[in-house]
């Protein structure tokens, strides 16, 4: 406490607010040492105010003090000083340069940024909230050509003795343009400097007229807000809110909700119209971020369409930073490269669309695509652009060596690493604990035929070690991955599709003496045609070279219904598009100064934006997705079937989900509660870790600012965040029980947590392994374009003449491929600007309340304890489901990472 008190207490001058360069910070007290992660803190440093500005504070300060014993009717005027902090765009277009220097000119006759205190008391007199003198920035006309990322202005007020503490902060933009505030620190009242964390967008003041207001980093509930401060804090949320009318300018700062009705796009054909999602009882969605367009000129319910490169409509302040668009930028260029490579490929010969060999496939990474097909001269002379890229980014037209095939070439064939990857893979969250043999439908059997499977005791007595398949049951050995549900009602149109083939597959796992998962069974279903149909199908493990290729096609099958819902349901739908209604309740119902807004915040950060992107170029129609996955234009449907059969914000705590799917058993002796099932579960046993800090710490603190359950009842901006959430962000849901209260403080801390682990941890694990395990496609085909053949089959003599052939084609096209994998390395790489879980911008002083910074510190400090519990068990080779030969070790959920596609890292928020 007594550092966290010096760090908020302090002169700014003092050398405890400046944060070393290096990644750790290493504070002490008497006691104690502790080592505090503090990566990113030197990106958003506090300014620091010249020793001459210090002085005038000094002998403000000391004027206040002396002032305390004159009479309240004649106050004494004093200085303070403000150092505000810009960032600067580091790569401006001719156009921003041009109103940069037109706003350095006219910042000298008054077209100036101009600045006003606001006290957190009340003036007897006009019954309104105490201000000071409007100031103006100075020398921002002097420093425009300053080239550095951030630049200090300074401004001076002139406030009474009797001002009070100074609890807000207005911003008019008189300039043109308009720029990014990063933070405001007042320093000359006696109480010491006063921070405000701004990290915002200021508009000038003709696109909106309004005055911005920032808060100081005090945190308030409603109840306790101080008279000087409860106005703003009402009118900034009404703002935030909007008016649910009109067409968003991106210049705005409005959230409100829609439906999906802007996935298709009917103006250019009736193949591209899509359902629109939310709002309906056949087609329940979250809601997402109204933008307002107009609606289509040939279809009145569904939105107009914004293609790229324009720009989608969210918030200011949630569109990417520079640094962050600047990697999207670079990995856009590649995924254009790498698909008119092959565009152009296709053009010159109509035969060499697919792969034929394996050695195809890895002319990708070796040799990349202008190379690989003898193409250079003839890119270079139609598309001159690409020269010089190639100049300037050697490699640039290759792809990189996914980890899955780094350390073992061969480790995608085996049936050991089939099975791996559905405990430590980009999808650890499907697989459940086998409870009934054989597995029963639970769809309607007068739809879609009988309930019961195929699957018999004889098809995988031979691979159970002498057990019967009762023992097996009892004993847990038996696992399950069960997609048969979710796509059969779906197949019908799907197989219907040109060039898509697919199954509702279930996969059995057997768990060995040794502690791994072996593959015993795959089931194959087709829709029911009638009682004689042949629907169903069992493939077991190879006996011959014949079984062996078949074998290969059900588990590229398996893989490709895996890709399907691993990318439609647990990665977009829980952690993207069930996120979207939380975070925009958030900023309409909880002020900048609510303490579980500042909790939530850096949890929040790019999810809209992402999420946009999402909307116009991946989950739309025809877009990535549909391009790219067996599914096709069925794809959304399939998240949207989801949605409404499966999802329960209450089982996406991470102990709840274990539980849910029988891979964990309540156990109060163990550390968490909980005991696995399957002990060598690598994202379970990382994920249980991280979920116990993450609790830990928003019980902290929660109890810190609701001490009382009355108090929770009693914020009405808390109960109205919770209540909106559910009732319109996801209102076609809320009439469900199995929705959590929110009457006391274990109610919040559940629901926080959820919210702050599936931003986090639960994201990170489902989405930076996509690229490393991906983008070698025959490892985890997201598409297939053949069934596997039976005796009697057309296509079944060509099986058997040559199967490497026939298994390569039933795979996606070059073209599918290569777009895919341009998607997921841009999916999977980490921008240079990431936060990470521990890490905050302005550590120590994104709060005002030092025993919050403190319990932030030891969070932080508990996330690197973990880190190196993780490093550990990744060299202990007695957990051989992430140590041995050719193995890749688990590190999604490993907390830190560097830039780019490291399969490792757990961002605060839903960044990509």
């Amino acid at each position: 406490m007594a550092l966290t008190n010096q760090i908020l207490g302090s002169s700014l001058t003092e050398k405890s607010l400046f944060v070393p360069s290096s990644r750790f910070l290493v504070p002490y007290s008497e006691n104690t040492t502790r080592v505090f992660r503090f990566r990113n803190a030197t990106k958003f440093p506090v300014a620091a105010i010249s020793e001459d500005l210090l002085k005038g504070s000094s002998s403000s300060s000391s004027t206040s003090s002396s002032s305390s014993p004159l009479p309240a009717e004649k106050p004494v005027k004093f200085k303070v000083r403000a150092v505000v902090t810009v960032r600067n765009k580091i790569k401006e277009d001719f156009k921003e340069t041009i109103v940069k220097h037109i706003d350095a000119i006219t910042d000298r006759i008054g077209r100036n940024v101009v600045l006003e205190l606001v006290s957190t008391e009340i003036d007897p007199k006009t019954k309104a909230a105490k201000k000071s003198n409007e100031a103006v920035l100075k020398d921002w006309s002097k420093k425009s050509n300053v080239k550095a990322e951030r630049v200090n202005y300074t401004a001076e007020f002139i406030v009474d003795s009797n001002f009070g503490e100074p609890g807000a902060i207005t911003v008019t933009n008189k300039h043109q343009k308009e720029f990014f505030l990063e933070s405001i620190t007042i320093e000359g009242f006696a109480s010491g400097p006063v921070h405000f964390p701004c990290n915002s967008w200021v508009q000038s003041r003709k696109d909106h007229p309004g005055k911005r207001v920032f808060f100081s980093n005090k945190p308030y509930l409603p109840s306790d807000t101080p008279g000087g401060l409860r106005l703003l804090r009402e009118k900034e949320l009404r703002n935030l809110r909007g008016d649910g009318k009109g067409v968003r300018k991106l210049s705005d700062r409005v959230y409100d909700y829609d439906i999906y009705n802007d996935l298709g796009n009917p103006d250019k054909g009736v193949e591209l119209a899509r359902p629109n999602l939310g709002g309906s009882e056949m087609y329940p969605y979250p809601r997402r971020c109204r933008t307002g367009r107009e609606p289509s000129d040939t279809d009145m319910y569904a939105e107009s369409r914004v293609e790229k490169p324009l720009p989608m409509y969210v918030p200011r302040d949630e569109r990417f930073e520079e640094s962050k668009q600047n990697t999207f930028s670079v990995k856009r260029l590649k995924a254009v490269l790498h698909n008119l490579i092959p565009g152009l490929k296709a053009s010159l010969s109509a035969n060499n669309q697919d792969f034929n060999e394996f050695s195809d496939v890895d002319g990708l990474y070796s040799e990349g695509l202008l190379l690989k097909f003898g193409l250079q001269d003839d890119v270079l002379k139609k598309v001159p652009f690409v020269s010089k890229i190639q100049e300037s980014s050697q490699g640039l037209l290759k792809y990189d060596t996914p980890k899955i095939i780094s350390k073992d070439k061969f480790a995608w064939l085996r049936d050991d690493e089939f099975a791996r990857q559905a405990i430590a893979g980009v999808n650890p969250v499907s697989i459940e604990t086998l409870k009934v043999f054989p597995p029963v439908s639970k769809l309607d059997p007068e739809i879609y035929g009988p309930q019961e499977s195929a699957l018999k005791e004889e098809h995988i007595l031979s691979q159970l070690n002498g057990m019967t398949v009762q023992q097996a049951l009892e004993e847990n050995k038996l696992f399950i991955i069960d997609y048969h549900d979710i796509y059969l009602p779906f197949l019908e149109g799907i197989n219907a599709l040109d060039g898509r083939k697919s199954y509702a597959t279930r996969t059995i796992f057997f768990l060995t003496p040794l502690g791994t998962l072996k593959p015993v069974a795959i089931e194959l279903s087709l829709p029911h045609a009638g009682p004689s149909s042949r629907s169903k199908r069992v493939v077991t493990p190879p006996v011959d070279a014949t079984t062996n290729w078949m074998w290969m096609l059900a588990k590229a099958h398996v893989c490709s219904n895996d890709a399907g819902v691993h990318q439609l349901v647990n990665h977009w739908l829980r952690t993207h598009a069930c996120m979207e209604p939380f975070i925009l309740a958030t900023h309409r119902q909880l002020s900048a100064m609510h303490p579980i807004y500042k909790l939530l915040d850096p949890h929040m950060r790019y999810t809209l934006e992402i999420n946009a992107l999402a909307r116009q170029g991946l989950i739309n129609a025809d877009g990535i997705i549909e391009n790219c996955f067996t599914p096709g234009r069925y794809a959304m449907e399939i998240s949207c079937a989801a949605y409404k059969n499966f999802w329960r914000f209450d089982m996406d705590s991470l102990p709840a989900d274990l539980v849910r799917r029988g891979m964990a058993v309540p156990d109060p002796t163990q550390p968490h509660g909980l005991k696995l099932v399957l002990e060598d579960y690598p994202y379970a046993a990382d994920g249980l870790l991280i979920w116990s800090a993450i609790e830990d710490w928003v019980r902290t603190y929660v109890n810190h600012y609701y001490p009382h359950s009355s108090l929770i009842h009693n914020d009405k901006e808390l109960q109205a965040w919770y209540s909106e959430s559910i009732n319109v962000g996801h209102a076609d849901k809320r009439h469900e029980s199995w929705w959590p209260t929110l009457n006391n403080s274990e109610d919040l801390v559940s629901i926080l947590s959820i919210l702050i682990w599936n931003a986090s941890a639960q994201h990170a694990a489902l989405n930076f392994g996509q690229y490393p395990y991906g983008g070698y496609v025959p490892n985890r085909p997201p598409l297939m374009r053949r069934l596997i053949p039976e005796e009697g089959d057309p296509e079944y003599a060509s099986f058997l003449a040559d199967p490497q052939k026939y298994f390569l084609n039933a795979l996606p096209s070059l073209l599918q491929a290569t777009k895919f994998m341009a998607v997921v390395d841009t999916l999977s790489t980490h921008s240079p600007d990431e936060e990470y879980l521990g890490e905050r911008q302005q550590p120590s002083i994104w709060s005002g309340d030092a025993e919050i910074i403190e319990a932030f510190y030891d969070f932080s400090a508990k996330i690197g304890q973990i880190e190196k519990v993780i490093d550990n068990r990744n060299l202990d080779r007695t957990l051989r489901n992430r140590c041995g030969a050719g193995v890749l070790p688990y590190e999604l959920l490993a907390p830190s990472s560097e830039p780019g596609v490291t399969c490792r890292g757990v961002p605060n928020s839903v960044s990509t």
